[in-house]
């Protein structure tokens, strides 16, 4: 099993690319069955989570070759209405396939998904606002077995604001007959990456960067060429980052905008950030101060930069609180921590960081993806050595991250047990 070794205590300094959003181009994967012909992706980053959704549609019957960044999926042949288990059950986002196969072939199979350990994170949303549309379901033995005469137009109402069921709900109506308004939608970027996305292909929507969007089912959808936006999760880890090591860096090739609720954060935590278009710049404080931080969905603080954001609170003077509304369970970076001599108490939702001189290196264990980059974080800061195990998960969203923070002067290097 590989680990990270890191030795902590080292500056940073230079300039970090951002690569592809992970969360905008998963969706992007799925629509592509929503068309027959070649579509082609740029800025597609090397990741777990993007491999495992490629190999799920070679096994619906698509045609997808990877280079240096490029994705070609080619939908001409695609076959097979089917999502096995051993390929679901790594990745949530494979739930995605559901509504386009229902589309094209009336009909699927697909088994209820996987992904991080952090909380039940049900798909009813996805199934009620499909069966509106005129699909149904039977449960076998851990797989939704789905059919459907014609999906047609309807009025959804998402009882909570999910990201996943705007998306699935989003790429199947554009296909279905008739109009559907959807109210109660996220507004995440990335949803407004997939629709700029459709709308190339040839679908009808309104409302982008609203709550509420209305589609026109069209007969039919094209493939396309569309260059990925960057990842707003990676660029804000590497934001904090700069700050837990108390350095200068720039985040390049990003859009600060998506990340002005982390931005504010960062400056009442005492760092002055300069922003530009398509670039950040962290400054050195005299003392990080203590920050509260609520999750909540976009624009609100994001739940996937709530284990990172605790990390730097670890080292604040004084004392903060985080509050995770988004998945109350996301704190298992928590006990790891506490390994590391910080002092974090927590309860159902909530955790209490009262901050440390410094914390010390130790063997710690990653247990998702964004723990995973609050962990390398914390060994950065660390002083002596940091080994971070289980570092699979970090793959599924981060693209080389120990190379990057090399280049930005840190101490890091994969390890074999």
């Amino acid at each position: 099993m590989k680990k990270f070794l890191i030795k902590g205590g080292k500056k940073l300094s230079g300039t970090v690319e951002i690569s592809g959003a992970k969360n905008a181009i998963l969706p992007i994967l799925a629509a592509c069955l929503l068309t027959r012909g070649k579509t082609v992706l740029t800025n597609v980053p090397k990741l777990v989570d993007l491999k495992t959704m490629a190999h799920l549609l070679r096994i619906i019957g698509a045609r997808v070759d990877y280079i240096r960044g490029r994705m070609e999926v080619d939908t001409a042949d695609v076959c097979f209405p089917e999502a096995p288990y051993e390929l679901v059950s790594q990745m949530r986002a494979s739930i995605y396939v559901l509504g386009p196969l229902l589309v094209k072939f009336k009909k699927a199979k697909v088994s209820f998904p996987g992904g991080c350990a952090i909380g039940a994170r049900p798909i009813d949303l996805h199934l009620k606002a499909l069966e509106k549309m005129g699909a149904s379901f039977e449960t076998k033995k851990g797989y939704l077995y789905a059919s459907t005469d014609e999906l047609k137009g309807a009025e959804i109402d998402f009882e909570n604001v999910s990201v996943g069921a705007t998306c699935h709900i989003l790429m199947t109506a554009t296909l279905a007959n008739g109009k559907t308004i959807m109210r109660n939608c996220a507004k995440e970027p990335e949803i407004d990456s997939l629709i700029d996305f459709l709308v190339k292909m040839g679908a009808k929507i309104t409302g982008k960067g609203t709550s509420t969007l209305i589609i026109e089912g069209v007969k039919e959808l094209f493939p396309v060429g569309m260059e990925m936006m960057a990842d707003r999760i990676e660029a804000g880890t590497f934001l904090i980052a700069g700050a837990i090591t108390n350095s200068e860096i720039t985040i390049a090739n990003c859009n600060p905008e998506h990340l002005e609720s982390l931005i504010l954060k960062m400056q009442q935590a005492g760092f002055e950030i300069g922003v530009d278009d398509s670039s950040m710049k962290i400054f050195p404080t005299r003392k990080i101060l203590p920050v509260n931080i609520v999750t909540d969905p976009y624009p609100a603080f994001p739940t996937d930069l709530q284990a990172q954001f605790l990390a730097l609170m670890t080292i604040a003077k004084g004392t903060s609180y985080i509050e995770d509304t988004i998945f109350p369970d996301r704190f298992m970076h928590v006990p790891e921590l506490n390994r590391l001599q910080a002092n974090i108490s927590q309860e159902k939702g909530k955790a209490k960081v009262i901050g440390v001189e410094s914390l010390s290196g130790a063997e710690v264990m990653a247990t998702d993806l964004r723990a995973s980059a609050a962990l390398v974080l914390a060994g950065l800061a660390a002083e002596g050595e940091t080994i971070v195990s289980r570092i699979y998960h970090i793959d599924r969203g981060y693209d080389n991250i120990e190379g990057k923070l090399r280049l930005l002067g840190a101490d890091i290097e994969r390890i074999e047990e």
